[in-house]
């Protein structure tokens, strides 16, 4: 049984944000998610490079893991090279260790740890970059059109974009698909080790 949707005024997106002096590099939508309604937004339809909201697709594609049975929340997800090699923000995991699923959804909420993001993309893709392949066909599936991943955590490439436009598809899918999971986003911290 899913738990009603969170009730939201709207959802405000903001994708390549910089310094106030670079505002042409902004980009956000507001939406109503109860009338769909656009109630303000700025080059929401311009591409810009996700950055570490693309690690709410990787969360997506985790929830769906674990809603299917693939993914147990206690399981001990397998920590290789590749993941603990990433830069921060990280937990600075070791090579041979482990995280469990619970442990690796609020290391990827509140310290948006790259490393983590890697274990996730593993664990589910084998591989990160066909993880990436995995969350840009998802990201079609759900209608983000304007969306390429290139990694799970939002690491610079320049070929990983999306639009504010498709963020908020993103967003309210997530609340829609996922409810249940959907508590883990108001955990403002985290402690490990």
């Amino acid at each position: 049984m899913t738990s009603p949707r969170p009730r939201s005024l709207g959802t405000l997106l903001a994708l390549g944000a910089q310094s106030t002096a670079s505002a042409e590099k902004y980009a956000y939508i507001v939406i109503d998610l109860e009338t769909d309604q656009v109630l303000h937004a700025r080059h929401a339809d311009a591409p810009r490079y996700p950055a570490s909201l693309t690690k709410a697709m990787t969360l997506y594609m985790l929830f769906d893991a674990m809603k299917s049975g693939e993914v147990k929340l206690y399981e001990q997800l397998p920590v290789s090279r590749a993941a603990a090699s990433q830069p921060p923000s990280s937990l600075r995991l070791r090579a041979g260790s482990t995280i469990t699923t619970k442990d690796a959804i609020n290391a990827l909420i509140t310290k948006s740890a790259n490393d983590v993001a890697v274990v996730v993309a593993e664990r589910l893709g084998g591989t990160e970059q066909r993880f990436a392949t995995l969350m840009t066909a998802k990201a079609e599936a759900m209608g983000m059109e304007s969306t390429t991943f290139k990694n799970a955590s939002g690491l610079p490439n320049s070929q990983q974009l999306s639009t504010a436009r498709d963020m908020a598809v993103l967003a309210e899918r997530l609340l829609e698909d996922h409810a249940d999971y959907y508590g883990y986003f108001s955990n403002k911290k985290f402690s490990w080790g």
